[in-house]
């Protein structure tokens, strides 16, 4: 058995979360695939792999032995590097990142990181909740606020500040509240999830914080339609500022309550604690640290 490469497919199997999605990413078929996992298996004496016909899980094993392995690939790509005497970055790079952060910050920094690494293959996948880089087998999560637990390293990237905002039409037609306390006069636009005991917090002049009392009258799970339906004059929200930036330099929205602000997220990369740093992992986190100063100021 070739044990380096029944490592890369067991890596695979679990970074995928399933034998049939490895097999296509790996241009094999799914009973070549079971077959080295089972391989893997006797060879080590002991089960990697819980699976049935809805679920597959990793055993405490099998993700220790996921850790190891990963490892052993990448010191194993690195020395072929080193030994050719190239030092191009080649393979996956996987990076999760939030919708707003990955929607409008990213692009142009993976752009980058395409041109200075031609033959790197880079996967970007966008989800709100926390993905833990070491269980869910990406190298670079990035986060907004709570980091949650995991053995993993955070690094800390920037600092996402918050907006209330509203459309001049709507202003136009309905006023901007004067203080926290009018806030509940107008209908107020959010993300699932924030804000759920209807109070909006805001740190005022003196640095301290209160919680407004506010009227949800629609919640969106994605910030496009919050923004296009505060764009239509629809009602009061919160934006992050990076996507919203254009608008309020135009004055397609108008910063509302100056005086006030709703507190940010700090942003964080989250990645597996490996030594050495995979150069990949060094690259793209280096190329972060340059770019988001300009565009998360703090």
């Amino acid at each position: 058995m070739d044990l380096l490469v029944a490592m890369r497919v067991y890596v695979r199997v679990v970074e995928r979360g399933s034998m049939s999605a490895a097999a296509r990413d790996l241009g094999m078929g799914q009973p070549a695939v079971s077959e080295r996992i089972d391989r893997l298996e006797q060879y080590i004496g002991a089960r990697l792999l819980l699976r049935n016909t809805r679920k597959l899980s990793v055993t405490d094993v099998g993700a220790a032995f996921y850790e190891r392995s990963k490892q052993v690939l990448e010191n194993a790509a690195d020395a072929l590097t080193v030994a050719s005497g190239d030092q191009s970055l080649r393979g996956m790079l996987r990076i999760a990142a939030p919708h707003g952060v990955g929607e409008v910050i990213l692009p142009s920094i993976l752009s980058q990181m395409r041109e200075l690494h031609p033959l790197l293959k880079i996967e970007l996948i966008l989800n709100d909740r926390i993905v833990d880089p070491v269980t869910e087998g990406v190298d670079i999560s990035l986060r907004l606020g709570d980091l949650g637990e995991g053995s993993f390293i955070a690094k800390r990237l920037g600092h996402v500040s918050r907006v209330l905002v509203a459309a001049p039409g709507y202003i136009e037609r309905h006023g901007a509240p004067a203080s926290p306390d009018e806030l509940a006069d107008h209908p107020f636009l959010r993300v699932s999830g924030l804000f759920n005991n209807a109070r909006l917090p805001l740190v005022g002049p003196d640095q301290q914080t209160e919680l407004a009392a506010i009227d949800i009258v629609v919640s969106t799970s994605h910030w496009r339609p919050l923004h296009a339906m505060l764009l239509d004059g629809a009602g009061i929200g919160v934006l992050q500022e990076p996507v919203c930036a254009d608008d309020l330099a135009s004055g397609r929205l108008i910063r509302l309550l100056p005086g006030f602000a709703v507190p940010g997220f700090d942003l964080h990369a989250l990645y597996p604690a490996i030594r050495p740093v995979p150069p990949r992992i060094r690259a793209m986190l280096s190329l972060l640290e340059e770019q988001l100063p300009a565009i998360l100021p703090g």
